[in-house]
């Protein structure tokens, strides 16, 4: 009779070790398909792959400009900001090019080097272009990217989604694909091993 206990008790447990291991695996081709959806089509769609230095040539804050945080929006959402402009030396080619911020600056405002969100306070807004525009004038040299099959001509300070931003969004769904492959395997195993141990 205990024997029998023990028996089932052994079957529930591999029945929800295994659930839970599929249960991973599933969860894990969901992130994936996530991943491969949202991130990657923005990641091969940039242009600025290589990493040079840049050198500042000027940091210029022009008249104010409009921007609006997104195509079609209401005239609510468009707001008046300082406009920055950074011009750098690339050191790759020689070149004297303008500097964005992201590759989304260049989309948003394709005239200015730093397109801030929207702030109800327009003062803060100025204060922070200042104080980006004087750390440009203090740190003359940093590293930046550009195009190297010379498709767009300007530079990007940082990447949206670099490659180790990439390998880190893969990271947890290949660990939990990895730890819900394992935990079916082991049951796999144990039920194995007891059918072999009821044969004997």
């Amino acid at each position: 009779m205990l024997g029998k206990k023990l028996v089932t008790a052994q079957k529930r447990g591999e029945t929800r070790a295994l659930c839970l291991g599929l249960g991973m695996v599933a969860c894990s081709m969901m992130m994936y398909f996530f991943i491969g959806i949202t991130i990657v089509p923005f990641y091969t769609k940039s242009v600025w792959t290589a990493e040079t230095v840049c050198k500042v040539l000027k940091a210029n804050i022009k008249d104010e400009v409009f921007c609006s945080n997104s195509e079609g929006s209401e005239d609510e959402e468009i707001f008046p900001y300082p406009c920055l402009q950074v011009w750098v030396n690339l050191t790759a080619s020689g070149q004297e090019v303008m500097l964005y911020q992201t590759e989304d600056t260049l989309e948003r405002n394709p005239k200015c080097s730093y397109v801030p969100d929207k702030l109800e306070n327009s003062k803060e807004v100025k204060a922070r272009i200042e104080t980006i525009a004087s750390n440009f004038k203090k740190y003359q040299t940093f590293p930046c990217y550009y195009d190297p099959g010379g498709t767009q001509t300007n530079v990007i300070l940082s990447r949206l989604y670099p490659s180790k931003g990439l390998l880190f969004a893969f990271l947890w769904p290949t660990l939990m694909f990895t730890g819900g492959c394992l935990i079916i395997v082991l049951v796999k195993i144990s039920q194995y091993v007891s059918v072999l141990s009821a044969w004997q």
